[in-house]
């Protein structure tokens, strides 16, 4: 345990610069929603510093988890920076702005990008327990499963989201299709399966005790950045959404009702 804690934290080698730089490009650009351009990029960072400080280690590194965290991390990256890019500051972070104008530059990097720094190194714990040593097939087969389902459902609903979005028809109607039919947030049902699959591996090789990472992201997307913060302003946006609040599940997949 304590040698893992210890490799977990030490990615603050890699995760601190990364986010310190971002801060510096906020700061320009008046913008500290850039941080959320980097969440993904930050757990690639430490995936690779786990798999590059223990490489040289009795145990062969998980090259699967590796790669599975790479590809859910880049995309995720890209996707936020597409999606955001040419849009200005982000409506939330324009409300802190507002209200703490005087010393907000400064404040951020507290209250935004070092935290974010710390969340990304306390549940990038089953990382850090699972690519430095290869576990049993029980755990890599049942993990690759459970990520393949969960990446599906994050990248196909952010895709399926953006073409709804891009038709000028759909305007001030709901996504009712696709994952969209069975879920109201098929990706952050898709970003917590995945990171639950990466746990997986971490239990095979015994470290349990990890699960504090699935745990602290599933609740951060339902109760704090996630499904409340955003539903509390669709509904007030879109009359339909009441309709679809009713009739379609909120996080799990599950059949509609009538």
């Amino acid at each position: 345990m304590t040698d893992i804690l210890i490799l977990g934290f030490g990615a603050a080698r890699v995760v601190v610069p990364l986010v310190a730089l971002c801060w510096v490009a906020s700061v320009v650009q008046r913008d500290a929603s850039l941080v959320d351009r980097i969440w993904g990029l930050g757990f690639v960072c430490a995936a690779w510093y786990f798999w590059h400080t223990t490489r040289g280690g009795a145990g062969a590194p998980d090259l699967l988890l590796l790669g599975m965290v790479t590809l859910w991390g880049l995309r995720l990256s890209a996707h936020i920076t597409w999606r955001n890019w040419g849009h200005g500051e982000d409506p939330r972070y324009a409300a802190m702005r507002a209200r703490n104008s005087a010393g907000w530059w400064w404040q951020n990097f507290y209250t935004v990008f070092v935290l974010q720094g710390v969340l990304i190194l306390i549940i990038a714990l089953p990382l850090a327990a699972a690519i430095p040593t290869t576990g049993p097939t029980w755990a890599r087969s049942l993990g690759a499963l459970l990520w393949a389902i969960g990446f599906a459902f994050e990248a196909g609903g952010d895709w399926q989201l953006a073409r709804f979005r891009g038709n000028p028809a759909n305007r001030g109607t709901v996504l009712d299709t696709g994952f969209w039919r069975y879920t109201r947030h098929p990706n952050y049902f898709g970003d917590a399966l995945q990171w639950w699959a990466f746990w997986i591996f971490a239990l095979g090789v015994g470290a349990w005790w990890t699960v504090v990472g699935p745990l602290v992201i599933t609740g951060l997307l339902l109760k704090v950045s996630g499904v409340t913060l955003l539903e509390s302003a669709l509904v007030e946006s879109k009359p339909a959404y009441r309709d679809y609040i009713r009739r379609t599940s909120a996080f799990l997949p599950w059949p509609p009702r009538p």
